[in-house]
């Protein structure tokens, strides 16, 4: 049986499906708030998102959750209002160029590409299945205009996905970064 097991789990299907389990996590709940629900408060992890709250109350006690320390961007003036923007590219070196791309132009301060996305969509009235890479942005809002234009332009899709997600806290010494890495 153990024999038997570890050949499914060795087999490309598995291993090609995982890392899309972990990204999914990672987009949905964020490293932070996994953590946070795993982990005492001496992980320092920054409380970023919405539900967070409810993490806290459901699986720790009201003193533990108190630990955590959140950056609110309207309460630093070092800090600008910043957003996550997703853009999906159909393979890896559309994915680098684009990247490099946006962080040399300064729309940018970071794109991480994730790879071994699939896409599922309704294109032109029929149901389509791609493979794509994901890029994910960080950025000043002031600048998703500009970035969704030079994505509009750098683009090999008709219609290329542009869409933010703001960034309410974190590390404020990251936050800082971001300000000091793109354009004003």
């Amino acid at each position: 049986m153990a024999l038997r097991l570890s050949s499914v789990v060795s087999s490309t299907v598995i291993r090609r499906r995982l890392p899309l389990v972990g990204a999914f996590c990672v987009l949905s709940f964020g490293l932070s708030n996994l953590y946070a629900v795993s982990l005492s408060s001496r992980t320092g992890c920054p409380q970023s998102l919405p539900f967070a709250p409810l993490f806290r109350t459901k699986f720790g006690s009201q003193s533990e959750s108190k630990k955590f320390h959140t950056v609110r961007m309207e309460a630093s003036k070092a800090t600008v209002p910043t957003i996550v923007v997703y853009v999906t590219v159909p393979n890896k070196e559309a994915g680098k160029k684009l990247a490099e791309s946006i962080v040399k132009e300064r729309l940018a301060a970071c794109v991480n590409r994730i790879p071994g996305v699939e896409s599922v969509y309704e294109w032109k009235g029929e149901i389509q299945t791609d493979s794509e890479e994901l890029l994910i942005i960080k950025t000043r809002e002031s600048l998703l205009e500009a970035l969704t234009e030079h994505v509009k332009a750098n683009h090999e899709y008709d219609v290329p996905e542009v869409i933010s997600l703001p960034i309410t806290g974190g590390n404020l010494q990251y936050l800082e970064w971001i300000k000091n890495s793109t354009r004003d």
